[in-house]
């Protein structure tokens, strides 16, 4: 099983997880405590974190602190870090999971909440990790999973912001899994499709999508043995692997375009 073998790797360290109050980051904060990973979660909802990280002691008799942060102000990185590493804390694991999307028309998106998507999916997860990761090279030992999305593979419409930060992480996770091999540092992209969480409802749901959802323990499970393996990169779903294999054969113009109509809002046709 995943939590034996996370267990034997990781039991009695620390993980940071931002996003940690619900959806994937709580999925994986639970995967993470069952492998006896003391953790620090944070997120902007106090009540829901405290809920969980009583949940996680009773559950599995480990440590679990509650940071109340807002990544969109750019402050939020130093302070999570100063209260944790800062404070003498030895963290092993970055779980970069804090991030939201917004559905519709760029046109007609809120721009200020279009900024702090940036500011959250891109700057913070910048921010975090050149923070924690020089303790990590130090010790010759860490583990820092950046979440993306299958979003980062081609160019979504109507999802474009989104899209594009998702790229961003991506990119950046990869290009950092190879500078940090020869540190002894994994880092590693997880790139999930449609998957249970609170997403659709805060980025907005699209009338009439089908789509088939994948777990979030699931995804966790499957993003943490690819960070533990070091893997640089995993999609946890055949189905979307498959899509984004077969999207090297396609010219690019055809991919959007068959994206736009999939995301297309209802008012457009």
């Amino acid at each position: 099983m995943a939590s034996a073998m996370l267990r034997k790797a990781w039991q009695g360290k620390w993980a940071l997880v931002t996003g940690a109050s619900a959806g994937i980051g709580e999925a994986i904060a639970g995967e993470l405590a069952e492998a006896g990973v003391h953790l620090v979660l944070t997120a902007r909802r106090r009540e829901r974190l405290d809920l969980l990280a009583e949940r996680l002691r009773t559950l599995h008799a480990i440590q679990a602190q509650v940071i109340v942060a807002d990544l969109t102000l750019p402050q939020a990185p130093q302070q999570i870090f100063d209260a944790t590493v800062g404070a003498g804390l030895v963290v092993d694991i970055l779980i970069n999971n804090a991030g939201f999307g917004e559905y519709g028309e760029f046109l007609r998106s809120n721009g200020e909440r279009l900024v702090q998507m940036v500011q959250v999916n891109c700057a913070a997860v910048v921010h975090l990790t050149r923070l924690f990761l020089p303790p990590m090279v130090e010790r010759r030992r860490g583990s820092v999973m950046i979440v993306a999305s299958t979003a980062a593979y081609q160019p979504v419409p109507y999802l474009a912001t989104y899209g594009a930060t998702k790229a961003f992480d991506r990119m950046f996770a990869e290009a950092l899994a190879e500078e940090m091999k020869r540190y002894q540092v994994h880092v590693s992209a997880l790139c999930p499709g449609p998957t249970v969480s609170e997403f659709d409802q805060v980025a907005g749901t699209r009338t009439g999508d089908n789509r088939k959802l994948q777990s979030a323990a699931e995804v966790a499970r499957r993003g943490l043995e690819a960070l533990l393996a070091g893997k640089h990169w995993v999609i946890p779903y055949l189905a979307g692997r498959a899509q984004v294999f077969s999207q090297r054969f396609v010219p690019r113009r055809l991919v959007t375009g068959a994206a736009e109509r999939m995301f297309r809002p209802a008012h457009l046709k």
